[in-house]
């Protein structure tokens, strides 16, 4: 079967599942310092396999896309004044007054 007449989702699953025990390719993914790194691993290890991924299909499909995010800490979404998610949870409804005495929270009733 012809890769190239794979869609997008296809290829990237196979990519994904010929990475489930290629020990060399996971200890150079392990290696990378962040997203951009990992995208030129994958982006030869496609290469190798005859997918013919591009780095921008990679950066965005999922799971690679997710893979690249938690790697650079950059959230998907952001709230608020553009803290990523990962900073905002930590804090959301918890200001510490000067006395160490958290105050009243305040209830969030939601949107729904």
């Amino acid at each position: 079967m012809n890769p190239a007449s794979l869609s997008v989702g296809q290829r990237v699953n196979a990519l994904v599942k010929a990475l489930n025990g290629a020990k060399r390719t996971n200890e150079a993914l392990a290696r990378c310092s962040n997203g951009e790194e990992m995208l030129d691993v994958l982006l030869d290890a496609s290469a190798r396999l005859g997918l013919g991924l591009s780095r921008q299909q990679l950066a965005d499909t999922p799971p690679i896309r997710d893979w690249v995010w938690w790697k650079n800490k950059e959230a998907l979404l952001t709230i608020g004044d553009n803290k990523p998610r990962y900073k905002q949870d930590g804090q959301q409804g918890r200001q510490q007054e000067k006395d160490g005495d958290p105050g009243p929270r305040k209830r969030f009733l939601g949107l729904f």
